[in-house]
């Protein structure tokens, strides 16, 4: 048995401003992807998958029904049969390995599911993102949904505000450009939920408070527009601020050793650094307007372009 296969997902731009209202823009990456699966002779790793979608599948039992069902007496014989998620979507790296998995158990177990062959309105968008959401904060203490709505709708996501979120189209890629939006490896492992405390705490001084709507908002709204316009110039502009308020104001989501990285890039435009998913560790988002130029600074790095310009 083989499930259809689900994708990764990048923010490009919103992460921790969409707690806030910010606008937000999430694409799907189709380079890592992730099925349920069976196997005759499973892998310690299809245990240890098959032993946390026990707990998921407990979890389940008990999420508000006016919200969603699911047809759980097959999902129980199924993972009491060994199903597991196979996927090479690397956890705690800020591309959504438990979004994949959230949409994969959505689609093949929930009743009355919202398809992606149906016009999905505003309202239907919001419900799946609900369900996600609920169903998704087993693995993070509280998530947003998004990262499983990229993955099973395999679209990308304008995030207007926290109420108005649809699908939307991005400009085609020049193959040829020599504009990129990159990740880099940390080669760390991030924990999500630790980093959404520190924001937390954060977000009880009114500096803090302030310095994102004033600042950090102000600028992830201004590149999501400028991307879906594909006005780079400005794009650039917005994403160097952006890249600023971060290094001065999210320090403990950024590994230590990449401080001064993080510094270089914008002090010699070749390329500038942004979160990707809550930070702390896994990967990095980078934007460049010169990929060589980029790939030769950071050359004893690990590089992956996701998208040119």
């Amino acid at each position: 048995m083989k499930g259809p296969l689900f994708y990764s997902k990048i923010l490009l731009f919103g992460e921790y401003g969409i707690i806030k209202d910010s606008k937000g823009l999430s694409i799907p990456y189709n380079f890592y992807k992730g099925a349920l699966k069976t196997d005759e002779n499973p892998s310690q790793e299809a245990i240890r998958s098959n032993e946390s979608l026990q707990r998921f599948v407990a979890y389940l039992k008990d999420i508000d029904a006016e919200l969603v069902t699911f047809d759980i007496e097959t999902l129980t014989q199924h993972v009491n049969a060994g199903m597991y998620f196979d996927s090479s979507i690397p956890q705690g790296y800020g591309v959504g390995s438990s979004g994949a998995l959230v949409a994969a158990i959505y689609d093949k177990y929930a009743f009355d599911k919202i398809t992606v062959l149906e016009n999905l309105t505003r309202e239907k968008l919001l419900k799946l993102k609900a369900i996600f959401s609920e169903m998704e904060s087993f693995f993070h203490g509280k998530s947003s949904g998004l990262d499983p709505l990229n993955s099973y709708l395999s679209i990308p996501i304008l995030i207007n505000s926290k109420d108005h979120i649809e699908a939307t189209g991005i400009p085609a890629q020049q193959t040829d450009g020599k504009g990129a939006v990159f990740l880099l490896d940390s080669g760390i492992i991030g924990e999500t939920a630790p980093m959404v405390r520190i924001f937390m705490e954060n977000m009880k001084q009114e500096g803090f408070r302030s310095m994102l709507k004033d600042q950090f908002i102000k600028h992830t709204d201004a590149c999501v527009d400028d991307f879906l316009k594909g006005d780079v110039k400005s794009l650039f502009k917005n994403t160097k601020q952006l890249s600023k308020v971060v290094l001065n104001h999210f320090k403990p989501m950024i590994p230590k050793q990449f401080h001064e990285l993080w510094k270089k890039g914008i002090e010699t435009n070749e390329y500038y650094l942004k979160l990707c998913g809550s930070g702390g560790g896994g990967y990095i988002l980078g934007f460049t307007q010169d990929i060589d130029r980029a790939k030769q600074s950071l050359k004893d790095y690990k590089l992956e372009v996701v998208y040119n310009f």
